[in-house]
């Protein structure tokens, strides 16, 4: 055993050490930079009613539908989902307007059960911007595909007479997804309705594919122990990326108008 001073003098050392940057950080215990390619995360149209509330600088509800990806399982609790982080990367954003992101995930559900649940869980909120994530659950239970497509339509005419914004997220590029063989023609097929009615994709299966391929980060750091939901990072991060996509569409749909929000 040292003596008293030794051990003074070795614990003085290695703080000087660390302070001077001299002793590495383990690559386990460094967190990864949150980013994604350009135009996986750039939404393909302005958010018009978003941009409007802006200007105005009055209260902006956000209404997050979907199932258990959006109700936070995998998340170490329930202010680490998509939709709390999401909420807090907005307020960052616009720290003088009141911004609510409504959490309305429920875990196991598809997209009929969501659209059964839009006049109470979505629209009775009156929502400026309405995130729906769908698709996973389909694809994972080897339910059929193409009726989604309809349902997608239905529901997304129902949710533009209330003239909010909308925004829909695909799958997630987790294990458990990419093995089946209609993982990609579901991204594909909310892609299509996406485009025939005119709103935006927020396409979470390539942001996460990115993660995986280009970026070469183990499922781990986004995933969860699961293969199938995402972790704290990996929802962090798609909040933070999701806030600035949704930022860059309102200040696009306020240029168009011919002025710039003030933020």
């Amino acid at each position: 055993m040292l003596p008293a001073r030794a051990s003074i003098f070795s614990i003085l050392a290695c703080a000087s050490s660390l302070a001077l940057g001299l002793v590495p950080i383990p690559a386990a215990a460094q967190t990864p930079a949150c980013t994604a390619q350009a135009d996986a995360q750039r939404l393909d149209h302005p958010l018009r009613r978003v941009a409007q509330r802006i200007a105005a600088k009055e209260p902006i509800t956000v209404v997050a539908i979907g199932s258990s990806s959006t109700a936070g399982a995998g998340a170490s609790s329930s202010a680490a989902s998509y939709p709390s982080r999401l909420e807090v990367e907005l307020k960052e954003r616009f720290p003088h307007l009141t911004i609510r992101v409504l959490n309305r995930g429920i875990g196991g559900e598809e997209a009929a059960e969501m659209v059964a649940r839009f006049d109470k869980a979505v629209l009775a909120e009156q929502p400026d911007l309405v995130l729906w994530q769908l698709g996973t659950n389909t694809v994972i239970r080897h339910h059929r595909i193409r009726p989604v497509g309809q349902l997608l339509v239905e529901g997304l005419e129902r949710l533009k007479e209330s003239g909010a914004d909308i925004v829909l997220m695909d799958p997630q590029f987790a294990p458990k997804v990419i093995v089946e063989p209609n993982a990609e023609r579901m991204v594909d097929l909310i892609q299509t309705a996406a485009k025939a009615e005119n709103v935006s994709v927020f396409h979470r299966f390539e942001v996460m594919r990115h993660w995986r391929e280009a970026r070469e980060l183990p499922f781990e750091t986004f995933m969860s122990a699961d293969g199938l939901h995402m972790n704290d990072w990996g929802y962090a991060c798609v909040a933070k990326l999701l806030a600035a996509a949704i930022n860059d569409a309102a200040t696009r749909a306020t240029a168009v108008a011919g002025s710039r929000p003030r933020f």
